[in-house]
Formats: C-alpha cells, structure tokens, sequence
C-alpha cells in the first residue's frame, strides 16, 4: 500500500465516523458503520485482510445493535501512568493515562492519551468472550482510537465520552500477523461477556 492509499483509507473512516456521531438514530448509525467497513475490507488497496482471505471475504461479523450497550460515561481522575508500546511499523508508541471510565454492567476501563504527535483517545477492551471460538479477538478490540477516526464524541457532561460497545472493532494485526497493536492491558480488561460489537472467528 501507498502513502496516499493510506491517507484515503483515514479520510474514509473519519467521514463514517462523522455521519455516525451527527446521526439521532444509533441503529441506522451502526448499519452504516457496518456496510462501509465492510466495502472497505473487501474493496481498498489498504484492506488489513491478506490477499488469501479477500476471495472468500462476505462482510465482518457484527452483532446486531443493542441499545443497552451503549453509555455516556464520565472519567474519573487516577494516577499518572505510562504505556509504551513496540509495533511494527510505528515503533515505540506511547500512552499516558487520563482518567477511569466506570461503565455500569462492565467495569472500569482505563481511558488512554496517545503522548505523541496527533494526541488522541485510545479505549480498547478485552472482555471474558476473549479468544473463545466465535468469540472476541484474544488481544481485544478497539472502543476509541481517535487519532485514526474511530471517534464517537464527548458525552452529555464536560470530561464526559460516549462509549459504545456495538462499535468495537478489531485491530489490524486480528487480520495480518505484520501488524503490532497495541493491545488492551489489565486496566482494560473486564470479566463480563460483551457479546455485542465485532467478533472474530480466526478466518474471514
């Protein structure tokens, strides 16, 4: 993939972001987040699918949209922490801690600063459906990375984000071993199922 391929592929994504946080119907906003991932997986030059699963690819496998996993949830101040991540094709990521998210049913999820150029949100989650068959990625998937338009807004209150379990998403090395991402962490791993979201069955 090209440089340019790249860049299409981040203007696509924030525009489907965009349309999903301006829409007041959260079930029509996640059909289309769904049917342009999906056009983007089988049909961009910069599709994390390798080139043997593209053939037989027939869309991610999304959950149907339920309401009762979406939330508005405010962060609460903790402790500086920091993370620095090893990938493959950014080097030494690193990450600050800003604050808890206590989401109710699920637990608390530690929100991330991206501490290097772009800044961003980062939320990835990992919960107990983890690497089962038919279950969740086993390294977790993905609420917020906002630097790369996976953004879906402040919630209600000041120091407040909407985070939406039917959004979760796979990263990139769930598809191509060549990517190193990084990956949810104790903090933001939690015991209960969240059976809503991209799931992962090992072979697209």
């Amino acid at each position: 993939m090209t440089a340019l391929e790249v860049a299409d592929w981040r203007r696509r994504v924030f525009s489907v972001y965009e349309r999903v946080r301006e829409s007041d119907d959260p079930v029509a906003a996640h059909d289309l987040w769904r049917r342009e991932r999906d056009d983007l997986f089988a049909n961009h030059p910069s599709t994390p699918l390798l080139p043997e699963d593209r053939a037989g690819f027939a869309g991610l496998p999304v959950e149907p949209y339920d309401p009762a996993w979406r939330f508005d949830v405010s962060l609460s101040p903790t402790d500086e922490r920091r993370m620095e991540v090893e990938t493959g094709t950014d080097g030494v990521v690193p990450f600050e801690l800003i604050g808890i998210a206590d989401v109710p049913g699920v637990g608390p999820l530690d929100v991330w600063r991206l501490a290097s150029y772009g800044g961003g949100i980062f939320v990835p989650v990992k919960d107990a459906l983890h690497g089962k068959h038919g279950g969740t990625y086993g390294g977790g998937r993905y609420l917020l990375d906002t630097v790369k338009g996976a953004d879906l807004g402040p919630g209600r209150e000041p120091n407040s984000l909407v985070l939406d379990f039917n959004f979760a998403y796979n990263p990139s090395c769930a598809y191509d071993p060549m990517w190193a991402c990084p990956l949810a962490q104790p903090g933001n791993t939690v015991a209960v199922d969240i059976p809503v979201g991209e799931r992962y069955s090992g072979a697209y």
